[in-house]
């Protein structure tokens, strides 16, 4: 079986070649891999895939494993602030959700 990372970057392949066959099954254990992962293994992922084509990870990847991470580590200031970033770069639908997160790293910090 694939790591989380292997499978980001089958989901990234997939949905680059437009392959409707693929797409389907490549989203599906995306979200089966990222919904079980450790923390670890979600920032891990997120730094690579994200290192390697900054814009490659679809939004609502990025969104759920950081939704994910943040869930797991309430208390990690700096992972609170670069999922609140990484929203804010998509546009203002996400801002609201960005200026929680960071609002909750602040009050982390004090």
């Amino acid at each position: 079986m694939p790591d989380l990372i292997g499978v980001a970057k089958d989901l990234i392949q997939a949905t680059d070649d437009a392959d409707a066959q693929r797409i389907p099954a490549a989203v599906r254990e995306y979200i089966e891999r990222v919904t079980f992962a450790t923390s670890d293994e979600i920032i891990a992922m997120l730094r690579k895939v994200l290192e390697d084509d900054w814009m490659a990870l679809a939004p609502w990847a990025r969104n759920l494993a950081y939704r994910l991470a943040c869930l797991q580590r309430p208390d990690d200031p700096r992972l609170l602030r670069e999922a609140a970033a990484d929203l804010l770069s998509f546009g203002p639908d996400w801002d609201d959700y960005a200026e929680q997160l960071k609002a909750q790293a602040d009050e982390v910090t004090k």
